[in-house]
């Protein structure tokens, strides 16, 4: 199975900040600027998760969980947001994203989601 996990996120530096630690579990990853550029990289590669944040200029991450689950059901998404969870299960999505994680995330946040879904 691949050990590589897609990072979504219009901010360079939060998507090397994640991208660093994932390197820690042993854990590649590829970066993607909006969920336009992800969904062009789901179909030439295989990756084990994605995690994208919530809002992002041309695609929410709400809109990206939706086109990746109906196109790839079995890849966990994981929502990165500064917001709260309540604030996020109120907007309308068809799926649920099998994982959160709330800015400011530590270093435990992510070896717990990995984890769990890997």
């Amino acid at each position: 199975m691949s050990k590589t996990i897609l990072i979504v996120d219009d901010n360079p530096n939060m998507s090397s900040l994640l991208s660093e630690m994932l390197e820690i579990f042993d854990y590649e990853s590829e970066m993607a600027d909006d969920g336009i550029m992800a969904l062009k990289k789901l179909e030439k590669q295989k990756f084990s998760l994605i995690i994208t944040d919530m809002k992002m200029p041309n695609m929410t991450g709400l809109e990206l969980l939706d086109k990746v689950k109906d196109k790839y059901p079995k890849i966990p998404v994981v929502l990165i947001s500064g917001y709260s969870v309540d604030s996020m299960s109120s907007e309308n999505a068809e799926h649920k994203p099998d994982g959160f994680l709330s800015k400011p995330f530590m270093m435990t946040d992510v070896e717990e989601l990995l984890e769990s879904l890997l």
